[in-house]
């Protein structure tokens, strides 16, 4: 993945100064990832459903305008990615709305994480592990 942002860690107090930004734009990653995965699916079927009958089918063209519009909106998905990269936020999981902020914890890297509905910043996992590792911040821990 190329970075257009210089690589940063944060403290969990920088990171939560991003909330709200971040917030706002998950929440649309989030409802746009859905509507494109269901509209994606329905097309797969429709697809499926027409086999090899002639391209002149009376849906073709419906089929095409949907498509495009699919296509629009990926981008669309990968433009709200890069606007959250550009504020240092790593995007995991476009579904559930899953964040990470580099981060630093004694000698290592760390990333701070956050889950769309969270009021907070309260967890960390190391840079290999994922959600499931997740644990809660110690008070102070990033604070520097």
């Amino acid at each position: 993945m190329n970075s257009t942002a210089p690589r940063q860690l944060f403290t969990v107090q920088e990171a939560s100064q991003r909330l709200p930004l971040v917030t706002s734009i998950v929440k649309d990653i989030v409802d746009l990832y859905e509507d494109v995965m269901d509209r994606r699916e329905r097309l797969d079927r429709l697809k499926e459903g027409r086999g090899d009958k002639p391209a002149d089918n009376v849906y073709s063209e419906e089929l095409e305008q949907s498509e495009e519009s699919l296509e629009k909106d990926l981008q669309k998905l990968e433009e709200y990615r890069l606007e959250l990269e550009a504020i240092g936020a790593e995007l995991k999981d476009p579904q559930q709305g899953l964040v990470d902020f580099r981060s630093q914890l004694e000698d290592r890297e760390i990333y701070l994480c956050w889950k769309l509905g969270e009021e907070e910043i309260a967890h960390w996992h190391e840079l290999e592990d994922g959600f499931e590792s997740r644990q809660a911040l110690i008070p102070q821990a990033h604070q520097e």
